[in-house]
C-alpha cells in the first residue's frame, strides 16, 4: 500500500509539472519557487498550533486546486502558478513522508510520525 501511495504522489507531482507548462512563466520559475510553501514553517515560531495552521494552509492540495481554478477563471497567471506550485510541492512532501501537521508538534502528521515507520494501514513486507 505504501508503494501505491508514493506512486500516486509521483503522478500528482508530474501532473503539476505538466500543468506548469501551460502557464506563461519560464521553466526556471518552477524550481526557484518550488520550496516557497515551506515558509509556512515560520508559524512554528509562534507555537505548535499556529505552526500547524500555516504549514497546512500552504500544503493543502484542495486549496491549491481552488487557487489554480480561480486563476484560470479570472485569467490570473499569478494565481495559476501559485496553485500549481503549492500542489506540486505538497505532492513532493507527501512523497517524502511529510504530511499535514497535527497541533501536537511538527513531527506528528496525518501520515504518521516523521522518522518512524507508519503504524497506519498495511505494512510493506521486506523483499527476501
Amino acid at each position: 500500500m505504501k508503494r501505491t501511495l508514493k506512486l500516486e504522489e509521483v503522478a500528482m507531482l508530474l501532473l503539476g509539472i505538466y500543468v506548469f507548462g501551460f502557464t506563461k512563466y519560464a521553466w526556471w520559475v518552477f524550481p526557484v519557487f518550488f520550496l516557497a510553501p515551506d515558509i509556512g514553517m515560520i508559524g512554528y515560531a509562534f507555537g505548535n498550533r499556529a505552526g500547524a495552521f500555516f504549514y497546512n494552509l500552504l500544503h493543502h492540495k484542495g486549496l491549491a486546486i481552488m487557487i489554480y481554478l480561480a486563476g484560470f477563471f479570472f485569467a490570473s497567471h499569478l494565481l495559476q502558478i501559485i496553485g500549481v506550485i503549492i500542489f506540486s510541492h505538497a505532492a513532493f512532501d507527501r512523497l517524502l513522508g511529510y504530511g499535514l501537521k497535527y497541533e501536537s508538534g511538527f513531527k506528528f502528521t496525518h501520515l504518521g510520525e516523521i522518522g518512524k515507520p507508519s503504524k497506519v494501514g498495511f505494512q510493506e513486507k521486506s523483499p527476501q
